[in-house]
C-alpha cells in the first residue's frame, strides 16, 4: 500500500514541476539572457588578469608574451605614488561612503515626514534628477559655483566671512570635501528611493500604536523607522564598503589639476596614466586586479562582522 503511494506521488510531483517551470518560462528565459551577458561581460574578461603577470607587449599577444610573475606588483608597491593614489583612494572612498550613506538615509526619513504628498513628491523627483546628469555637466556646475567670481565666494563676501575670494581649486585641503560634496549632491535623492521603499513596507499600525501611547515624531523615527529599515542599512552597508576603492574617476580627472595632483589622483587615474597613456598595460592590470582583490576582501570582512554581531548579511 505505501508502495503504490510512492508511485502515485512521484507522477505528481513532476508534473507540478513541470507545470512550475512552464508557468515561469518567461522569467527563466530573462534569467539564462542575463547569466550569458553577465559571463561574457563579467568573467570572461578576468582572463585578461594574466596580463597582470606578464611584461605584456601588443605585437607579442597575451599567449606570447613573457611571464615576469609578480614583478609589476613589487614595483607598484616601490613605487611612491602609488602608495599615495592608494591613500587619496581610500579617503576620498570612507568620506564618500560616509557622507553619501548617512545623507541618503537622513533624507529618505525626512522626506517620509512630509505630509503633502503633492510636495512629497515634487521633492523627491527634483532630488533625483541630478544622478542623470552626467559628471561633465555636475563638475562644470561645481567649477562655476567655487570660481573666483562664483556664488559661494560672492555669498561669503557679502557676509564678509572672507575678505577676498578663495581659489577652492588651488588648495589640497579644499578638494576631498569638494569630492564629498559633489558626490553628495548628485546621488542623494537616487540612493534614498530604496530606504523610501524599505520605510513604506513598514506597518502602519505601529506608528498608530505608538502616537496613541504619546510618541512624537522623533520617537516614532527612532523607535520605529530607524529599526524598520536597519536590515536594508546593513545589507547596502555591506555592500559598499567593497566600493570604498571605487572613489570614482571623472569628478576627481574633471576637477584636478597639477596644483592638488598629490590629493587627487586615484587608482583609476594611476591606471589611465600607466596602462593607456604610457602603453604599460601590464601595470595598469596588476593595479586593477589589487584594487578589485581588496574590495573582495573588505566585503568578506564587514559581511563577517555582521554576522557574527546578529545583522542581516550578505552570506
Amino acid at each position: 500500500m505505501k508502495a503504490d503511494l510512492k508511485i502515485k506521488k512521484k507522477p505528481m510531483k513532476e508534473k507540478l514541476n513541470k507545470n512550475e517551470l512552464h508557468r515561469q518560462s518567461v522569467l527563466l528565459v530573462f534569467t539564462i539572457i542575463f547569466v550569458i551577458y553577465g559571463f561574457i561581460f563579467y568573467y570572461l574578461p578576468l582572463a585578461g588578469w594574466i596580463m597582470g603577470f606578464q611584461n605584456y607587449k601588443i605585437r607579442d599577444g597575451l599567449f606570447h608574451s613573457q611571464f615576469v610573475g609578480f614583478d609589476k606588483f613589487i614595483f607598484l608597491f616601490q613605487d611612491k605614488s602609488f602608495l599615495r593614489v592608494i591613500r587619496n583612494t581610500l579617503a576620498m572612498g570612507i568620506i564618500n561612503l560616509v557622507a553619501t550613506f548617512v545623507t541618503a538615509i537622513a533624507f529618505a526619513i525626512l522626506l517620509n515626514e512630509v505630509r503633502n504628498k503633492t510636495g512629497k513628491k515634487m521633492v523627491q523627483t527634483i532630488s533625483y534628477l541630478p544622478h542623470f546628469l552626467s559628471w561633465i555637466i555636475v563638475t562644470g556646475i561645481i567649477h562655476d559655483a567655487l570660481s573666483n567670481t562664483g556664488i559661494i565666494n560672492e555669498i561669503l563676501m557679502n557676509l564678509h566671512v572672507i575678505d577676498g575670494p578663495i581659489n577652492f581649486f588651488a588648495h589640497e585641503k579644499y578638494f576631498w570635501p569638494i569630492v564629498a560634496f559633489a558626490n553628495v549632491w548628485k546621488e542623494t535623492g537616487w540612493n534614498a528611493i530604496i530606504y523610501l521603499a524599505a520605510i513604506t513596507s513598514i506597518d502602519p499600525s505601529l506608528y498608530e500604536a505608538a502616537e496613541m501611547d504619546g510618541a512624537g515624531r522623533w520617537a516614532k523615527i527612532k523607535h520605529i523607522t530607524l529599526p524598520g529599515i536597519r536590515p536594508t542599512i546593513m545589507i547596502l552597508l555591506v555592500m559598499n564598503v567593497g566600493n570604498v576603492l571605487n572613489a570614482g574617476f571623472e569628478v576627481q580627472y574633471l576637477l584636478g589639476n597639477g596644483l592638488v595632483r598629490k590629493v587627487s589622483e586615484t587608482i583609476d587615474i594611476y591606471v589611465l596614466n600607466w596602462g593607456v597613456s604610457q602603453s604599460d598595460y601590464s601595470l595598469g592590470t596588476a593595479a586593477g586586479i589589487f584594487k578589485s582583490v581588496v574590495a573582495i576582501i573588505l566585503i568578506i570582512i564587514a559581511n563577517s562582522v555582521a554576522k557574527k554581531s546578529g545583522e542581516e548579511h550578505l552570506f
